[in-house]
């Protein structure tokens, strides 16, 4: 859907901005603070964070909501459609994204992620009020504006743990079918003296364990729902 915003002037009308036909290069990338983990022995390395992009015409939002995410992720921000579409990337996990934006709106960018076939979770992030469109809307949830800090670190925590649930499950499924397998060709008496059986098993209850947390953390509905 295109359109502007009510009582504003799209972007490119203003004596101060450049005509959209012009280029226009404005990318911010703030990584997170670094926080080091040990691992097994005395080896240590960067905790991975998540990678947000932020997507939003109107500058100071933008900026804001870049501030209100940097603390935790690896925020990208793109200040209207066209950045967002030579930004979006394979390394994604949650892009914000407001609707109405001139020239490439947010439903766009959207249809973009859907045809490139990224993986990234995505949250609108508008001012449009929601109607029944949104139901074949291809995003994971939808924000009305005004937003807060604990708005925003909220939704893009709860997409990164619902993505993280689907990786588990994913990872869990190909576990147990290898077992199953196993299970079918081998007698017990091999299984039982197999080593790299009895890690399996011990993945599989890893795995498990992890998605119950998860599942608990989200909670019940969230997870039906995004399933």
């Amino acid at each position: 859907m295109r359109g502007t915003r009510r009582n504003e002037h799209p972007r490119g009308t203003r004596a101060d901005e450049q005509p959209w036909g012009a280029e226009r290069v404005k990318v911010k990338t703030v990584p997170p603070k670094s926080e080091v983990v040990v691992t097994q022995g005395t080896e240590t390395r960067e905790a991975e964070r998540g990678t947000v992009l932020v997507v939003e015409d109107e500058d100071h939002l933008a900026d804001l909501y870049t501030d209100y995410l940097a603390g935790e992720y690896d925020v990208r921000t793109a200040y209207g459609g066209i950045e967002a579409m030579d930004m979006l990337s394979a390394d994604l996990d949650v892009v914000l994204l407001d609707r109405r934006m001139p020239v490439v709106s947010g439903n766009e960018v959207l249809a973009e992620i859907e045809e490139r076939g990224l993986q990234c979770r995505v949250a609108m992030v508008t001012a449009v009020d929601p109607d029944f469109d949104i139901i074949d809307m291809g995003c994971d949830d939808y924000i009305v504006k005004p937003v807060t800090s604990d708005d925003l670190t909220d939704i893009v925590g709860r997409l990164m743990r619902v993505a993280e649930y689907n990786d588990r499950m994913r990872d869990l499924t190909a576990k147990k079918l290898k077992r199953n397998v196993l299970q079918v060709e081998k007698t017990a008496a091999e299984l039982e003296a197999s080593e790299e059986f009895r890690r399996l098993q011990n993945e599989i209850a890893s795995i498990e364990s992890d998605i119950e947390d998860i599942a608990d953390d989200l909670g019940t509905e969230y997870i039906t729902r995004d399933l």
